[in-house]
């Protein structure tokens, strides 16, 4: 057979494939995507709470030149709302194939809260984790997994998708979340920014996700009615999700939990009774910005006001630059 005709067949077979979509010419070869490490829907029982700092300085500043990170963190932390859910059981799955190089388990899960609790964690700071050679020098990281939830073990083949676990909260983790390390040669690639990304935000983006995910630096993570203002850590373990409240309640408290709160942020507030009588109605700016907000009104329960029995209903809405962002609505009834 002629080189010409040679020429001619290998022509007309990869025009072929390429009509078949067997050979891509949009992207390399060796580029590499990845999936969601949770098994979740992003915006309604999971969100990313942390981005990767991509500031080489001290100020932290994430991918879309937002606030939703801190200083040198190196990776992206998907969250959930709290130690109820993950009791329930949320899966941290393979992001990739590849090829499981080491794991850890056996750490108890444990939110930290002060320098203590820091402390005890000193170089276990992950927690539960697992790392994956995925090829071509890349790998990823999978820390805080819930305790005795890892289920794969050092040289194990993993598919994209395979469970590897649960969330959880052990290691260096004030709040329940994976939170997930892409390596490539052993340098920290952001998968919103992609390889080829110099530092700083400001930069030419290929990301690494197989589907485009939205950048969500401002969301809620739940709200409620409590008998006292609750405190962060009180949410993130899961208290004041109560229906009901006792009208012998010392107070009555409209509480939401929000990430991503920025200075300058407007919050509106009303507080309505079981007879349609509006007893708290206040807007207030944020004077912080907060990747951490736990936000909050109520009234006390005096001989003078008490708080009568029936549905009382709170509503919150966040301004951001004159457009509501965010608008909450709950009820709770008084027994």
């Amino acid at each position: 057979m002629s080189i010409r005709k040679h020429c001619l067949i290998l022509c007309l077979t990869l025009s072929i494939l390429t009509f078949l979509g067997c050979v891509s010419f949009g992207r390399s070869q060796s580029d590499f995507l990845i999936s969601l490490p949770i098994d979740c829907k992003l915006g309604k029982d999971c969100f990313i709470f942390h981005y990767v700092d991509t500031e080489p300085s001290s100020e932290a500043i994430d991918f879309n030149c937002g606030r939703q990170t801190y200083n040198d963190h190196t990776g992206t932390d998907f969250g959930i709302t709290n130690l109820k859910a993950m009791e329930k059981g949320v899966k941290v799955v393979a992001v990739a194939p590849g090829k499981v190089k080491r794991v850890r388990d056996g750490i108890i899960d444990k939110l930290i809260v002060d320098q203590t609790d820091k402390d005890e964690v000193t170089d276990r700071e992950c927690g539960n984790g697992i790392v994956i050679d995925h090829g071509g020098g890349w790998e990823t990281q999978y820390c805080h997994l819930k305790q005795g939830s890892v289920l794969v073990k050092p040289d194990t083949q993993v598919e994209k998708g395979t469970p590897l676990g649960l969330v959880g909260a052990s290691g260096l983790a004030s709040f329940p979340h994976v939170h997930l390390t892409v390596r490539h040669e052993n340098k920290v690639i952001d998968p919103f920014m992609g390889k080829e990304a110099i530092s700083g935000c400001k930069t030419d983006k290929k990301p690494l996700w197989e589907a485009k995910i939205d950048y969500q630096p401002t969301g809620l993570i739940n709200a409620g009615f409590a008998p006292q203002p609750p405190k962060s850590v009180e949410l993130w373990e899961g208290k004041f999700l109560d229906q009901k409240l006792s009208k012998n309640s010392s107070a009555l408290v409209f509480w939401v939990h929000l990430y991503g709160i920025i200075q300058g942020d407007i919050e509106s507030f009303t507080l309505i009774d079981p007879k349609g009588k509006v007893i708290i109605e206040q807007n207030k700016p944020v004077k912080r910005s907060y990747r951490n907000w736990v936000t909050y009104v109520g009234k006390k329960n005096t001989p003078d006001n008490p708080i009568i029995s029936g549905i009382w209903r709170g509503k919150y809405q966040l301004t951001k630059n004159d457009k509501v962002i965010l608008e909450v609505s709950q009820e709770v009834e008084i027994i």
